[in-house]
């Protein structure tokens, strides 16, 4: 059941992914991949608040399990900032990866401390 429940989680986190970066692209455009960043971000504060749901108010561990590794496991995605940030550095846009890449690990760490601090509430 467990298995099922990830594959489930994981049907719904990845096309959510598509159409989160193509609303996010869509408004913002340019050359930052603003998308990406945007649900590295929210699936970082989302994956937070369940730990600390599971930590401080008992939370089963079998729902984080599917929401945390199948939904934010197929939601969020280090590939593809990788890949987006290796293009910018190509693109002789250096400055601007090594920005990406400093944002990119600082702000999804920051959101996840913000939810696991939100949920001990």
């Amino acid at each position: 059941m467990l298995v099922f429940g990830l594959f489930l989680a994981g049907v719904i986190g990845a096309p959510t992914r598509f159409l989160v970066d193509g609303l996010v692209s869509g408004r913002t455009g340019g050359e930052y991949p603003v998308g990406t960043f945007v649900i590295n971000v929210s699936g970082s504060l989302l994956l937070g608040l369940l730990t600390g749901l599971v930590l401080y108010h008992g939370f089963p561990t079998a729902p984080r399990t599917v929401l945390g590794t199948g939904f934010c496991g197929a939601y969020t995605t280090f590939s593809t900032f990788a890949y987006e940030t290796l293009r910018l550095a190509e693109e002789g846009e250096a400055g601007a990866a090594l920005r990406v890449v400093v944002a990119s690990l600082l702000v999804p760490a920051l959101a996840a401390a913000l939810g696991l601090g939100l949920a001990a509430r």
